[in-house]
Protein backbone atom coordinates (compact mmCIF):
# COMPACT_ATOMS: atom_id res chain seq x y z
CA UNK A 1 0.00 0.00 0.00
CA UNK A 2 1.34 3.42 -0.95
CA UNK A 3 1.25 6.58 1.12
CA UNK A 4 0.22 9.83 -0.58
CA UNK A 5 0.65 13.43 0.61
CA UNK A 6 -1.95 15.90 -0.64
CA UNK A 7 -1.42 19.61 -1.23
CA UNK A 8 -4.02 22.31 -1.86
CA UNK A 9 -4.13 25.95 -2.82
CA UNK A 10 -5.41 27.90 0.21
CA UNK A 11 -8.99 29.17 -0.01
CA UNK A 12 -9.78 26.81 -2.92
CA UNK A 13 -12.14 24.72 -0.79
CA UNK A 14 -10.03 21.62 -1.53
CA UNK A 15 -10.80 21.95 -5.26
CA UNK A 16 -7.27 22.87 -6.44
CA UNK A 17 -5.08 20.06 -5.25
CA UNK A 18 -2.34 17.67 -6.19
CA UNK A 19 -0.56 14.80 -4.49
CA UNK A 20 2.76 12.98 -4.35
CA UNK A 21 3.59 9.36 -3.59
CA UNK A 22 5.72 9.68 -0.45
CA UNK A 23 7.92 6.75 -1.56
CA UNK A 24 9.00 8.62 -4.67
CA UNK A 25 12.74 9.32 -4.74
CA UNK A 26 11.88 12.92 -5.72
CA UNK A 27 9.26 13.42 -2.99
CA UNK A 28 11.18 16.07 -1.03
CA UNK A 29 12.11 18.15 -4.08
CA UNK A 30 8.56 17.90 -5.46
CA UNK A 31 7.14 18.91 -2.08
CA UNK A 32 9.48 21.92 -1.88
CA UNK A 33 8.46 22.98 -5.39
CA UNK A 34 4.75 22.77 -4.56
CA UNK A 35 5.18 24.76 -1.35
CA UNK A 36 7.09 27.43 -3.31
CA UNK A 37 4.18 27.60 -5.77
CA UNK A 38 1.75 28.41 -2.95
CA UNK A 39 0.36 24.98 -2.18
CA UNK A 40 -0.07 23.93 1.45
CA UNK A 41 0.06 20.46 2.97
CA UNK A 42 -3.50 19.24 3.37
CA UNK A 43 -4.01 17.35 6.61
CA UNK A 44 -2.10 14.10 6.89
CA UNK A 45 -1.08 11.39 4.42
CA UNK A 46 -3.50 8.91 2.86
CA UNK A 47 -2.70 5.20 2.58
CA UNK A 48 -4.16 3.70 -0.59
CA UNK A 49 -3.54 0.86 -3.03
CA UNK A 50 -3.55 3.23 -6.04
CA UNK A 51 -3.50 6.94 -6.86
CA UNK A 52 -7.17 6.67 -7.85
CA UNK A 53 -8.11 5.26 -4.45
CA UNK A 54 -6.11 8.03 -2.74
CA UNK A 55 -8.01 10.69 -4.68
CA UNK A 56 -11.35 9.03 -3.86
CA UNK A 57 -10.45 9.03 -0.15
CA UNK A 58 -9.31 12.65 -0.36
CA UNK A 59 -12.49 13.74 -2.12
CA UNK A 60 -14.64 11.87 0.41
CA UNK A 61 -13.01 13.88 3.20
CA UNK A 62 -11.76 10.57 4.65
CA UNK A 63 -9.24 12.29 6.92
CA UNK A 64 -11.91 14.52 8.45
CA UNK A 65 -13.91 11.48 9.50
CA UNK A 66 -10.81 9.77 10.93
CA UNK A 67 -9.97 12.98 12.79
CA UNK A 68 -13.45 13.16 14.30
CA UNK A 69 -13.17 9.57 15.52
CA UNK A 70 -9.81 10.36 17.07
CA UNK A 71 -11.22 13.37 18.89
CA UNK A 72 -13.21 11.04 21.13
CA UNK A 73 -9.92 10.15 22.88
CA UNK A 74 -8.60 12.71 25.40
CA UNK A 75 -4.95 11.93 24.60
CA UNK A 76 -5.68 12.78 20.98
CA UNK A 77 -6.99 16.19 22.04
CA UNK A 78 -3.78 16.81 23.99
CA UNK A 79 -1.65 15.86 20.98
CA UNK A 80 -3.64 18.16 18.68
CA UNK A 81 -3.26 21.00 21.19
CA UNK A 82 0.52 20.53 21.21
CA UNK A 83 0.61 20.56 17.40
CA UNK A 84 -1.39 23.78 17.29
CA UNK A 85 0.92 25.40 19.85
CA UNK A 86 3.89 24.40 17.69
CA UNK A 87 2.26 25.82 14.58
CA UNK A 88 1.58 29.06 16.44
CA UNK A 89 5.15 29.35 17.63
CA UNK A 90 6.92 28.34 14.44
CA UNK A 91 4.31 28.89 11.72
CA UNK A 92 5.16 27.82 8.19
CA UNK A 93 8.66 29.25 8.19
CA UNK A 94 10.91 28.25 5.36
CA UNK A 95 14.66 28.46 5.32
CA UNK A 96 16.17 30.84 2.79
CA UNK A 97 19.84 30.30 1.95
Amino acid sequence: MARYQFFTIPASNRQQYTFIDMASPTFLSEKAALLTQGFEVEEDFIDATSPREAVEKYQSNFLYVADEIGKSDSSYAAAVAMLEIGKGLFGNKTRLD
